[in-house]
């Protein structure tokens, strides 16, 4: 079930709102618990009790690791957490290379991957390691811990919330208008972000792919379109989850802050899916001895992390390719490149920092590294016989002002007028009057274009 939808929006979520806020404090976990299971089933029926029985040994794991304190049953669990994820989203892609390398014929078992496994499982996992390490106290009550694992509106996409961040919430949080408000308010921008922005740049994408005649001018409209595409995408479902969370009383942490006007690479992984990096950072790359034993031992860590980073995204060379190439990056940046950076005028930074990121997400997004090499050649009129044609002039007049509008979204120009304005008393009444109007003129549209409109996927889904 997407957040996009109207049985999600129509249907749904004014159920589980109105029977959250009806029933007594003791059985809102309960509500949000079977909500969150409906929500699973409806689009992964058959894997359900695959994530219930994880929670049940994270439950089971946990209250172990608490009581006697031995790091052997915290490696067996996560074994057994990081195993199953493995085998449900790595095993045909091992058994291939093995073909490929070996010239072996061993069956693929064709395996769906779980809708959420690696999110809630790095969840788990978080979780078990802050039981282990004292961070957090281990939870006794399985509605609980199964409610923060289970949460729907960050269960299949993010962002990948820390037990700490809301362990006092799941059993004592508060409501109010404001909170209901503000949620109900990042639902929406989020919802109008992705409807709006990402499902307009994702059919350009789609259409550029099936297009013959291809130019220079067009190659570069895709690779800026897609690199658009799939920040509002994300973004968008960070915003309405963290809505969500809030009007059920979760205070999720931000996932993005504006990443494009960063002026290096390093300072854009600090705001692009900062829930990911932040969790590698705790849970890989400081445990490994982060930047303090020497710059050897920095390379190598650097090195595991952005090659796990990148096996994370997916089963796939070019996820794993676009993982190094972000380490390489990293290295080359904290070793030597850095400090040079640090001398050019900020255009130049921002700009070093959106090509490269544009060219790393042609990798990120292409079927086959013949398909990337050919796109990002393509740039350079490597495998066009003109720099723009008829293709191209009717896709900039049906998609110039989406990119145009995305451009300016994805800084924070219009939150920092709005800022401005509402330090101003008269304006703040006006922008107050108009934001409900507002909210409901969006809900109304993006209504009208959910109905019109089939494209509506999430990219982030088949993580």
């Amino acid at each position: 079930m997407l957040f996009t939808s109207i049985s999600f929006l129509y249907y749904f979520l004014p159920i589980v709102l109105i029977a959250y806020f009806i029933v007594p404090k003791k059985a809102k976990n309960f509500v949000l618990f079977i909500a969150s299971m409906t929500f699973y089933f409806y689009g992964e029926p058959k894997y359900i009790f695959l994530m219930l029985a994880e929670i049940f040994i994270a439950y089971i794991g946990a209250i172990l690791i608490a009581k006697y304190k031995k790091k052997s049953i915290l490696t067996v669990t996560l074994a057994i957490h990081i195993g199953l994820l493995v085998f449900f989203k790595y095993t045909d892609f091992l058994i291939a290379n093995i073909n490929n390398i070996f010239n072996a014929k061993l069956n693929l078992l064709q395996l769906a991957l779980p809708i959420g496994i690696s999110f809630y499982t790095f969840q788990i996992i978080s979780y078990e390691i802050d039981v282990f390490r004292g961070n957090v106290k281990v939870q006794r009550n399985f509605l609980n811990l199964a409610t923060y694992v289970a949460l729907f509106p960050q269960l299949i996409a993010g962002p990948i919330v820390r037990y700490e961040t809301i362990e006092d919430e799941l059993s004592n949080r508060k409501h109010s208008f404001e909170n209901f408000a503000y949620g109900a308010r990042r639902f929406v921008i989020g919802l109008a972000k992705k409807v709006l922005i990402a499902n307009m740049l994702g059919e350009f994408c789609n259409k550029f792919s099936s297009t013959d005649e291809k130019s220079v001018v067009l190659y570069w409209l895709f690779a800026i379109s897609y690199m658009l595409q799939i920040y509002f995408d994300f973004s968008a479902y960070s915003d309405m989850a963290i809505g969500l969370g809030r009007i059920f009383g979760f205070h999720f942490l931000e996932n993005f802050n504006y990443p494009y006007i960063s002026k290096s690479i390093t300072e854009f992984w600090r705001r692009w899916h900062i829930s990911l990096g932040s969790w590698f950072r705790d849970y890989v790359y400081i445990p490994l001895g982060g930047s303090r034993k020497g710059k050897l031992i920095l390379v190598r860590n650097l090195i595991i992390v952005w090659l796990l980073t990148g096996i994370w995204h997916g089963a796939s060379w070019n996820f794993v390719i676009w993982g190094l190439m972000f380490g390489l990056l990293l290295i080359i940046e904290k070793l030597w490149l850095g400090k040079y950076i640090e001398k050019l005028p900020d255009i130049f930074k921002r700009l070093y920092v959106i090509f490269i990121v544009m060219i790393s997400f042609i990798i990120f997004n292409a079927g086959t590294m013949k398909e990337a090499f050919t796109n990002i050649s393509g740039l350079f009129g490597a495998n066009s016989t003109c720099i723009i044609n008829d293709y191209t002039i009717y896709y900039l007049r049906s998609y110039l002002i989406t990119i145009i509008i995305a451009i300016i979204g994805a800084t924070p120009i219009l939150k920092n007028i709005i800022e401005k304005l509402k330090t101003k008393s008269v304006m703040n009444k006006i922008i107050n009057i108009l934001e409900p109007i507002a909210m409901v003129i969006i809900i109304l549209i993006v209504t009208a274009y959910l109905v019109d409109n089939s494209y509506n996927p999430f990219l982030y889904f088949r993580f």
